[in-house]
């Protein structure tokens, strides 16, 4: 799986970085974005769980090609 933020719908409220600390990183606007996008197996439950907390939705997942 790969993670994405789309940084121009972020609004910083920092809920993916409490579901998943090791995912993401904030920038100074404190706009999230992910560490790297593929995502570990054992950490695709806490990927998911980011994408759900997110209000904004800018957070999603789509399956490696």
């Amino acid at each position: 799986m790969k993670i994405y933020v789309d940084y121009e719908q972020c609004q910083g409220h920092a809920r993916c970085g409490q579901t998943a600390p090791t995912l993401f990183e904030f920038d100074e606007q404190g706009k999230s974005r992910p560490v790297q996008t593929a995502v570990p197996d054992d950490l695709v439950d806490a990927a998911e769980l980011a994408v759900l907390s997110c209000p904004e939705r800018a957070i999603s997942l789509r399956e490696q090609s």
